[in-house]
């Protein structure tokens, strides 16, 4: 493993950007400039926290999570690729893929010119992908830190035959109180509840989680909203590179899931910026798909 020192020494930025060992003795970047703070894990280039200064933090992370290698982090914005949930064919495989649990690489960090700070990890093929996933490839994610949080995943196909994927951005949001929440944007359009056996359904009005929640909204490219009286906020979510929308909320389903302490699912939401059921990617040897979640936060009375 790199060395902290090594880190800091060659991408530190002096008052803005410094790596330290996090939860589990694994290396975190934290971030602090004039907009926010933030906190990324090399483990899955996972993004752990987002808190612009006049708010509360925007991110969700259990207090039961684990944090080592070779398990999934609870909360934050986990990176699933190359497939969402469980593997199509092979349920022994990883549930969202295999790079939320393995430790990325720093790639590049600095601030940009109008002082919000970047910075891009990266994960290629190796023997062990290989083995889960034929197809050579190179990820890249470039977090940046400013009045919004903006996140982009770029896949690179570097072999010699086209892949297919599909992932998402699954990020957890901290709210109030899950129950009272109303997420807006996705008026009209059709999802796929995995509660009711993946039957297909109409959206009306905005949703609203009163119960366990698991939907995947098809042909959802648009902003979405998610409305909090509790917290007096709103937190918006616009996207690109995806056509499909995640709402997802445990509710009572939390008291099977060991790292969720089971009184914790009303304090968040998931809202990701999916690529899920028929969306799914196709890219071409030497080419790149971008990903992009971006999120920011505004009061309301």
């Amino acid at each position: 493993m790199t060395t902290l020192t090594f880190l800091n020494e060659q991408f530190g930025i002096n008052d803005q950007l410094v790596f330290l060992a996090g939860p589990g003795d694994l290396p975190v970047v934290r971030v602090r400039n004039d907009f926010a703070t933030a906190e990324i894990s090399l483990l899955g280039a996972h993004v752990l926290s987002y808190q612009p200064h006049d708010t509360e933090a925007v991110l969700w992370v259990s207090k039961q999570s684990n944090f080592a290698v070779g398990k999934p982090i609870r909360g934050g914005i986990p990176v699933c690729w190359p497939w969402f949930a469980g593997h199509p064919t092979d349920s022994s495989k990883p549930s969202h893929g295999f790079v939320r649990t393995a430790l990325w690489t720093v790639l590049s960090a600095r601030q940009t010119r109008d002082e919000r700070t970047e910075i891009e990890l990266g994960f290629e093929s190796n023997a062990d992908t290989l083995s889960m996933w034929p197809h050579p490839f190179a990820l890249r994610l470039r977090v940046t830190v400013g009045p919004a949080l903006t996140v982009t995943l770029f896949t690179c196909n570097t072999g010699d035959e086209p892949f297919s994927f599909t992932g998402a951005l699954h990020t957890y949001f901290h709210v109030g109180d899950a129950a009272q929440i109303a997420i807006h944007g996705l008026d009209g359009i059709d999802y796929l509840d995995k509660v009711d056996d993946m039957v297909r359904k109409t959206q009306h009005g905005p949703v609203e989680i009163a119960g366990f929640t698991d939907r995947i909204y098809v042909d959802s490219d648009g902003e979405c909203i998610i409305e909090d009286p509790v917290l007096k906020r709103k937190i918006h979510v616009e996207k690109a590179g995806s056509a499909t929308t995640v709402i997802w909320n445990p509710w009572q389903m939390a008291a099977r899931m060991p790292d969720l302490a089971d009184d914790e699912f009303p304090g968040m939401v998931c809202v990701e910026t999916a690529k899920a059921a028929d969306d799914v990617e196709t890219v071409d040897p030497g080419e790149e798909h971008h990903l992009t979640a971006h999120i920011w936060v505004d009061a309301t009375d």
